[in-house]
């Protein structure tokens, strides 16, 4: 074999593993960027995911401070009826007490006219 034709393979092997190399740096390049992009692409997952997180938490607090109203509604009201419905009752229980001395006195009444009719007549 010849010497020209030994460096003329050996040119040709050299140029495909400097070609290779290349290729292969541009694939490391390629991967790092991918990896970088990767990483961005994640971050802004994750602000997203935070955001969203602080977006329900202030529903939760929108919720819980509705829900108080609510309850502080519902006890007031609750504390009406329960205000009129007393005073319902006392209002019953006086006329009844009222009805009860006038059905009384008039029976009273009757009884002392009878009485008196039958006793003294």
């Amino acid at each position: 074999m010849d010497v020209e034709a030994v460096d003329e393979r050996l040119n040709v092997v050299e140029h495909n593993v400097a070609e290779n190399v290349n290729r292969i740096e541009g694939l490391r390049e390629a991967f790092a960027e991918l990896g970088n992009r990767m990483d961005h692409r994640f971050d802004a997952v994750d602000r997203r995911f935070e955001s969203m997180e602080q977006r329900f938490d202030a529903m939760d607090r929108r919720f819980e401070s509705m829900e108080q109203r609510f309850d502080q509604r519902f006890e007031s009201m609750e504390q009406r009826f329960d205000r009129r419905f007393e005073s319902m009752e006392q209002r019953f229980d006086r006329r009844f007490l009222w009805l009860t001395g006038t059905l009384a006195a008039t029976m009273l009444a009757v009884i002392s006219v009878l009485s008196a009719t039958l006793l003294g007549g």
